[in-house]
């Protein structure tokens, strides 16, 4: 019985921690996704080029998106 109350108050609990496993798998996923970083340095060079960035924030987030790049294939190996 003691077994039964624990599990029905835990339960909204439980389910909190499932959903929050669930966000950090989805987040994990999608930061290794190499081909969401390709799109990312596509953006980059069309804001580049429609002169909405500098040139030096366009260096500065492609060094960026580069390094998460290579991060994301190193850890493939």
């Amino acid at each position: 019985m003691a077994f039964l109350v624990d599990d029905i108050l835990l339960a909204p609990i439980k389910a909190i921690v499932w959903v929050a496993e669930k966000l950090e798998e989805a987040a994990d996923e999608e930061m290794s996704d190499e081909s969401r970083w390709h799109e990312r340095l596509l953006e980059l060079q069309i804001k580049y080029e429609l002169e909405e960035i500098s040139e030096e924030e366009f260096d500065r987030e492609e060094e960026r998106i580069m390094e998460r790049l290579s991060s994301i294939r190193d850890s493939k190996e």
